[in-house]
């Protein structure tokens, strides 16, 4: 999961930044995705698609509030990977507007 974070950081001109042991992943300010060291990672979407992002496996409701979801897999398979793409892509154009 860290070399497809870090490919799609650096395809989308995302800054990080470190915040206690976390990664935040930012656009224009704004962080849009949480990375924790023990593998999760959130990821700030709107309410209505996190409310979907929430109904798949591996996820959660986040403590950061209605539009972020929890995504922790236990096996970073092919559909994981697509989702955390996905999310990410979404996370970021709205942290953008």
């Amino acid at each position: 999961m860290d070399d497809q974070l870090a490919e799609l950081a650096a395809e989308t001109g995302s800054d990080t930044r470190k915040v206690a042991q976390a990664t935040e992943y930012v656009h224009r300010g704004k962080a849009f995705a949480v990375r924790h060291p023990d593998g999760a990672i959130e990821l700030r979407l709107t309410s209505e698609i996190a409310e979907a992002a929430r109904r798949t496996p591996d996820t959660d409701a986040s403590a950061r509030g209605d539009d972020w979801v929890y995504f922790a897999p236990r096996d970073w398979d092919d559909h994981a990977r697509d989702r955390l793409e996905a999310w990410f892509r979404v996370a970021w154009r709205f942290a953008g507007e």
